[in-house]
């Protein structure tokens, strides 16, 4: 019976029940309000801005769940309450994981909004790279849902010191062990985030070309212009010079002709004009400069130097083909030969020979007379 009455000691009146209900429904109406006009308030700044830090805020707070909030505010509402030391250091611990899961659910949301319109904002969503986009979000989540977890552990009175020990002494354990994996993995996270190139980009590496087709965890694929698919190490890859030939706005064409020594003087002076006016005369082209270079073994060369104001290949050809039919056709109006490789051979014209040297008789052999 005396233990009975000291429980009911400690039960809270009526009173206080009516306080601690009211907190509750108090707590419950500003989180939740303040959570909606936040959200409300920062997706409009968003549609207004050009930034996306305010879409990924406003992301993670429509992530709100009410009835954390809920459970939030209950929690609040029984702290008004006058407890034992023990009932509160436990309201507390539950206060603490509430947090904890709302913090973790704001921050996945937020990890996901992150990827979808910071990282790759103006790629199609049938290009992305889905290999690298999932590695990066699984990464993130596993460090911050990790993070959360110690916080909310450390914060109960767990000692994470020897699960924080354990999980370094793993880490480092699994490094070594797929220490290759995990260079071509973080070469995949590189390309994801810094895109030297994206899927459909038509590269050069060392000496391989062809149209990226799939940026993976390990490896990339490139489909090559013979048709066959090629496939390097992403840690290998990025150790080349690349040459993303998608990414070029313009392309600087240099070419060089030559005509015969026997062309006038006059006529020579004349074919740099007569250059430019044929290339300035073609559609999406830009003139740069068209000089006599140099006196070459057996011919007067020129050099040539325009832009082509496309990337495509094709166009570049179709207008580098209508310059040499022009160029063809202006020399043949004004009689300049082109130039073939030749050479002259001279020989002279009288040759001397020495005079034969003379030819002695034979010595005759002397008689001895006989008796």
């Amino acid at each position: 019976m005396q233990s009975l009455q000291d429980w009911l000691s400690f039960w809270p009146s009526m009173e206080e029940w009516l306080t601690a209900l009211l907190a509750a429904v108090a707590s419950f109406v500003v989180l939740d309000l303040g959570v909606r006009f936040l959200t409300r308030r920062i997706t409009a700044l968003s549609l207004r801005t050009k930034g996306r830090i305010d879409d990924v805020i406003a992301a993670a707070l429509a992530d709100t769940k009410r009835f954390l909030i809920l459970l939030l505010s209950m929690l609040i509402g029984l702290r008004m309450l006058d407890l034992t030391d023990k009932a509160e250091t436990r309201l507390s611990q539950a206060l603490i994981v509430v947090v904890g899961v709302q913090v973790a659910i704001w921050l996945n949301r937020a990890i996901n909004t992150w990827m979808e319109k910071v990282v790759d904002p103006n790629t199609d969503p049938a290009l992305r790279n889905r290999a690298t986009t999932t590695t990066m979000v699984f990464l993130l989540r596993v460090a911050v849902m990790l993070t959360v977890l110690l916080m909310v552990l450390d914060n109960l009175g767990v000692n994470i010191t020897a699960f924080v020990a354990s999980l370094g002494i793993g880490g480092v354990a699994i490094a070594l062990a797929l220490q290759t994996v995990l260079s071509d993995l973080f070469a995949s996270l590189s390309i994801g985030l810094d895109k030297p190139f994206e899927i459909g980009d038509f590269i050069i590496f060392d000496d391989l070309m062809g149209t990226v087709e799939y940026i993976g965890v390990k490896t990339t694929r490139l489909r090559s212009l013979s048709g066959e698919q090629l496939i390097r190490s992403n840690t290998e890859l990025l150790k080349s010079a690349i040459h993303n030939y998608k990414r070029m706005s313009e392309r600087r064409v240099v070419f060089s002709f030559s005509v015969r020594y026997e062309t006038p003087i006059d006529q020579v002076a004349q074919l740099g004009g007569v250059v430019r006016d044929i290339i300035t005369a073609q559609a999406q082209t830009r003139f740069d400069r068209a000089h006599f270079l140099k006196f070459g073994a057996s011919s007067l060369d020129f050099e040539v130097v325009y832009y082509v104001l496309s990337p495509d290949y094709n166009v570049y050809m179709d207008i580098q083909q209508a310059i040499n039919l022009e160029l063809m056709r202006a020399c043949a109006a004004r009689g300049v030969s082109f130039a073939i490789p030749s050479s002259i051979m001279q020989v002279a014209s009288e040759i001397r020979l020495a005079p034969p040297a003379p030819v002695r008789p034979p010595a005759r052999e002397a008689r001895v007379p006989t008796a």
